[in-house]
């Protein structure tokens, strides 16, 4: 697997859990804080 391919599933699965938080609405501010910086490691 590839650097493209990991940072792509990463991603997706990072917005699939951002989306899901937002419909269940339990994710606070630190955790969205934590994820993104999560997401922007994995991406680079």
């Amino acid at each position: 697997m590839n650097r493209t391919m990991t940072s792509l599933l990463a991603l997706g699965l990072g917005i699939a859990a951002y989306r899901a938080a937002q419909r269940n609405d339990w994710m606070n501010n630190r955790t969205m804080k934590r994820m993104r910086r999560r997401l922007a490691r994995a991406i680079r």
